[in-house]
């Protein structure tokens, strides 16, 4: 698996270009490894917006994208910015699969809109939660807010298995992050949350 933390100068300095003409602000830090969540997720931008901040770093991550999109013409813009096709009837055997190149790598770092759509649904997907379960990894907040024009991460968690605690402490930090789109905004919300223990 290709490493995240190759250098990558070109990319590095159009992105800090890119940053300052189109007058976006950062905040927070980037994390070098871990579990990236980006929300909210409204629009297509989202995800050339989060490459843009990640590269502005010198960091090059993963990203998930669904595989329907590979089998068009931009596929390989696809593959060279790290994205790993995913299909969606069966996320449990992508969960497994991250999970091993994630032990095998020490400067794995993946990007998941928890979402899993731009549009306006009734539950995150718990892929990330998942795999930060199986691999110890870190959980990092990362976000966009049209309305501030601001994009960047919060605080990095770690997840202890009380799948509610856990997601208030995701609700809250996400609760004034409206996104490109507000209206297509999903509240942080698991499936899991209503199951006991």
């Amino acid at each position: 698996m290709r490493s995240a933390n190759r250098p990558m100068p070109i990319r590095r300095a159009l992105a800090r270009t890119a940053l300052t003409v189109t007058r976006w602000r950062t905040v927070g830090e980037v994390p070098d490894r871990g579990i990236l969540v980006g929300a909210p997720h409204t629009s297509n931008w989202d995800w050339v917006a989060m490459l843009v901040l990640l590269w502005s770093a010198g960091v090059r991550p993963r990203v998930l994208v669904k595989k329907e999109l590979y089998r068009g013409p931009l596929g390989w813009l696809f593959d060279a910015t790290g994205g790993i096709p995913v299909d969606r009837k069966h996320p449990g055997r992508l969960v497994d699969q991250l999970a091993a190149e994630a032990l095998a790598d020490e400067s794995f770092l993946i990007v998941l809109a928890a979402e899993g759509t731009r549009s306006k649904g009734e539950l995150w997907k718990s892929g990330f939660y998942r795999l930060a379960q199986q691999t110890g990894l870190p959980v990092a907040l990362g976000f966009i807010d049209g309305p501030s024009r601001t994009i960047g991460f919060g605080p990095t968690l770690q997840v202890t298995g009380d799948v509610r605690a856990d997601m208030d402490l995701v609700r809250a930090f996400y609760a004034d992050k409206q996104g490109i789109h507000p209206e297509k905004r999903t509240p942080p919300r698991l499936r899991e949350e209503d199951r006991r223990p």
